[in-house]
């Protein structure tokens, strides 16, 4: 087995089991707010640990990968995640639960990492279709941990989910040290922790806003306040970088239009994508007529062709790239993306309806995020390419932590009661989301993505055939003359 190939497998592998523990832990929350003897709100903590960590670390990791190596940066950051995932297995309580879950958002920042690798390893021609592997992963892991998920946490008990993705982090880990080279251009300069610290808190700032947004109210003076810091505390970092010698980032770097654009694009349609899941993960639960009235197991399986369709059309977008370029890929995921919405407001009665549904949203999905990585490596010089992948994931997190809570506001807002009548009385038993509510998020869903069909528009295509029958013309030439 070739360098390039090992290399692409250890990094598939590790982010695979990456993203089948966090959708894992999805179907367990219940259980464990039934464990742990506390509140839905507490509860839901469990998943915005992870991802404010997560997108908060990403830029300050892509920057020691930049300086200090990929290798040492990459299997650092998956020695926090094994020491994570350790530590949830045996919490004895929530708040342990929830330190070793942002200390796994930390090892998240693998994944920039690992597409950075990548972009090193193979030649540009080839490096789309490597990524689309990668990326794959983002929809195969989910799947995964959607339906084996669902089977160990009824039979098995949540924390077993997280002592499997220890011993297997472990072995891969082991290999990682082995086996990972070194690559890319060192930049050899200081690491601005200012910088990160101040663009990180602003992040978590941010997104403690949003995800505490439906229990302490949008406007309300005490949430408003997270959002109020969290702004200040961005523009400090915007100033702050201006003047230092050696910024995180260089703030320059956004003049290139097609860095700029993909990390606007990554924001949009995070919000978009992530938003789809809630809808199908809900709708499919909740019991008829208002929804499909399916069993956690059996909306896992329902969820499979979303891995189905990232398996067959990542690798085959990854192969059409280097021909169209990226700029045709992000606009046909942006149009699919549109008709999967479409047919989520019109066609769902039935779990053959939504699967379809489901499959045409997961191709949509691949379209969009596999040129985005693919944008933003290419176009940044070597040594700040791993440091504005971290940029990217940041800003994708951004937006995808806005989608959930936006599909669950409409969800909360739009209900219809559960009535049953006794003794001739109407009682009401309680209440769920009505049609109304699965039909806005459809339809925000739509103006999401032709928002971000419309900034794909400014996009600077490229392609490499021409590259390709370049260097093969010139060796006919060479072979001529001798």
């Amino acid at each position: 087995m070739d360098l390039r190939t090992r290399t692409l497998i250890l990094l598939s592998a590790m982010l695979l089991i990456v993203n089948y523990v966090e959708t894992m832990v999805v179907p367990a929350l219940p259980t464990i707010e039934k464990d742990f003897s506390i509140s839905t709100t507490l509860a839901g903590w469990v998943t915005s640990a992870y991802m404010i960590v997560a997108a908060a670390a990403s830029p300050l990791m892509g920057k020691l990968a930049d300086t200090y190596g990929k290798k040492k940066i990459y299997t650092l950051a998956v020695g926090f995640y094994i020491l994570a995932v350790a530590i949830a297995g045996f919490s004895p309580n929530i708040w342990v639960l929830l330190i070793a879950r942002g200390i796994q958002g930390i090892g998240f920042s693998m994944f920039p990492i690992a597409i950075a690798y990548i972009t090193d390893l193979y030649p540009r021609e080839r490096v789309a279709f490597a990524q689309s592997l990668l990326s794959a992963m983002i929809g195969i892991g989910p799947a995964l941990g959607l339906l084996i998920g669902s089977y160990v946490v009824e039979d098995l008990g949540w924390p077993y989910a997280f002592h499997t993705a220890a011993i297997l982090s472990a072995i891969l880990f082991v290999l990682s040290l082995v086996y990972l080279p070194h690559t890319g251009v060192r930049k050899q300069e200081k690491v601005d922790y200012i910088g990160a610290s101040l663009i990180g808190s602003g992040t978590v700032m941010t997104l403690v806003y949003v995800t505490e947004g439906p229990t302490l109210g949008w406007l309300s003076a005490e949430n408003f306040m997270f959002l109020g810091i969290g702004a200040l505390l961005y523009i400090a970092f915007v100033l702050f970088e201006r003047k230092v010698k050696e910024p995180l980032l260089r703030l320059d770097l956004f003049k290139i239009r097609n860095f700029a654009v993909a990390n606007l694009i990554g924001l949009v349609s995070g919000i978009g994508m992530f938003m789809v899941f809630i809808f199908l993960v809900y709708y499919a639960q909740i019991p008829s007529p208002y929804g499909l009235g399916l069993s956690i197991i059996q909306s896992g399986l329902l969820m499979s062709p979303v891995a189905l369709g990232m398996i067959i059309f990542g690798p085959l977008f990854g192969k059409l790239m280097p021909k169209v370029g990226p700029k045709p890929v992000i606009i046909a995921g942006s149009l699919l993306s549109i008709l999967s919405y479409f047919m989520l407001l019109s066609f769902r009665s039935t779990p053959v309806d939504v699967l379809i549904d489901g499959f045409i949203s997961s191709v949509g999905l691949v379209a969009v995020i596999l040129p985005l990585v693919n944008i933003v490596a290419l176009s940044l010089p070597d040594g700040y390419r791993t440091t504005g992948l971290g940029m990217n994931t940041l800003l994708r997190t951004l937006g995808g932590s806005v989608g959930p809570v936006v599909a669950t506001a409409m969800m909360e807002t739009y209900e219809d009661p559960i009535v049953m009548i006794m003794n001739g009385q109407p009682l009401v038993l309680g209440f769920l989301p009505s049609s109304l509510a699965f039909n806005y998020i459809s339809l925000f869903g739509v103006g999401i993505m032709v928002t971000t069909l419309i900034i794909s528009l400014f996009l600077k295509n490229y392609t490499f055939i021409a590259r390709k029958e370049k260097t093969k013309q010139t060796q006919e030439i060479t072979e001529n003359v001798a």
